[in-house]
């Protein structure tokens, strides 16, 4: 039988110590996430519904997203023990400099209206953390400012060729000056893609007060007050608004893009140049003999064609390709440190998140981008030691494999 007693009091102090109180309320929203999915969570509670759709959503019935998600999730590892993995190295080179862990902070549209601290938040985290941040033609802050909020800070500038050239090399010219490395032409929008949560919501750029959106901001003060505080939300490169976002590219952005721009650019950037958008080994070979430093597999996060290429399932013929010619990047679908492994061990130079940093500006600004960070920091972490391998450049495809 069961002896029962009553507990001395010395027994009971310790379990009934308070967790200490932290005041300030964004820490302690942000405690609670242990995950990027946490995050999400937050996020989903922070922000008016369209603002949040933007982020999350894809084009379609989005199912490239869900496609690339899926494909993470049939990652499994082959793990080895008896391996002193009791200290881990994350860094790896990346498109020639050392960067503190395997992935980058990808290039994303209108931050600003994600969280007013945007683009300035995101690049001194990426500052802090060691790892490189591209800024999109599509953001809220200008080439020049992101670069004075984080000077030591490795930059990275996405673009869009227009109709009219000219403001292109205009932004071209000025990420030079400003000291970007690293230039990203994103080559798979010819037309926008459908959406829909977009069209739904009503969401126009800028934000525009419909009795939705009123209605809905009612119930997210602390946001709207922040858009009307704060400075315009705008494109920092763009002068083009009005209409959905999927207007906007329709009505500025080129269709005709060519090889003929590629090597153009090739001609007149003097750092790296990387090609985004690239769904095929066809297409990998072409622009990687135009002279590209890097290839990123990338269906736009789902945003653009759907049912397009998984681009994790395209990493390693596309790395037989192209051999040591030029590095292959990944994004679309990340959202776990152990996402960044498998790609990496499959054959990826590196990857680049979007969403996954999102969710953490949009749930506490640049607190948030940092957890997020940390959070996939220490994923990576944890998954390296559990499959027995204390560096990332030691990652080989015999570490991963795709479940059917």
């Amino acid at each position: 039988m069961v002896q029962r007693r009553f507990p001395r009091p010395s027994e009971l102090r310790p379990l009934l110590r308070p967790a200490p109180f932290v005041r300030n309320a964004t820490e302690r929203r942000l405690a609670r996430a242990a995950s990027i999915g946490d995050l999400r969570t937050i996020a989903r509670r922070r922000t008016p519904r369209a603002v949040f759709d933007y982020t999350d959503g894809a084009a379609d019935a989005e199912l490239s997203l869900r496609r690339a998600q899926g494909a993470f999730a049939r990652v499994e590892f082959s793990p080895t023990v008896l391996r002193d993995v009791s200290s881990v190295d994350t860094s790896r080179d990346i498109l020639g400099s050392r960067s503190a862990l395997p992935f980058a902070l990808a290039p994303t549209g209108f931050t600003r209206m994600m969280h007013q601290e945007g683009e300035r938040a995101v690049v001194s985290v990426a500052a802090q953390a060691g790892i490189p941040y591209a800024l999109s033609t599509m953001g809220t802050t200008t080439i020049e400012d992101v670069a004075a909020a984080a000077p030591s800070a490795r930059r990275w500038f996405q673009l869009y060729l227009w109709r009219d050239r000219a403001p292109a090399k205009d932004l071209v010219q000025r990420a030079s000056d400003a000291g970007y490395d690293t230039l990203i032409l994103t080559v798979d929008t010819p037309v926008g893609g459908a959406r829909l949560r977009d069209v739904h919501n009503g969401l126009t750029i800028p934000p525009a007060l419909s009795l939705r959106t009123f209605l809905d901001g009612a119930m997210h003060p602390n946001w709207w007050f922040d858009l009307l505080t704060t400075e315009p939300l705008t494109f920092a490169s763009l002068q083009s608004t009005g209409g959905t976002v999927s207007d906007m590219i329709n009505r500025v952005f080129d269709p005709a893009l060519t090889m003929a721009d590629v090597d153009w650019l090739r001609g007149t950037w003097p750092g790296k140049l990387v090609i985004k958008g690239i769904q095929s080994v066809e297409d990998a070979r072409r622009v990687v003999a135009a002279g590209a430093d890097a290839v990123l597999l990338s269906n736009h996060g789902g945003r653009q064609l759907d049912r397009a290429p998984v681009p994790l399932e395209l990493v390693e013929p596309v790395v037989q390709e192209v051999g040591d010619r030029a590095e292959v990047l990944i994004d679309t679908g990340i959202t776990h440190g152990a996402d960044i492994v498998a790609a990496v061990a499959r054959g990826a130079r590196a990857a680049l998140v979007g969403r996954a940093y999102l969710y953490g500006l949009m749930a506490g600004g640049r607190r948030g981008v940092q957890k997020s960070v940390d959070i996939l920091s220490a994923e990576i972490v944890r998954t390296l030691q559990l499959i027995g391998v204390d560096s990332v450049d030691d990652l080989r495809p015999s570490h991963v494999r795709l479940r059917p």
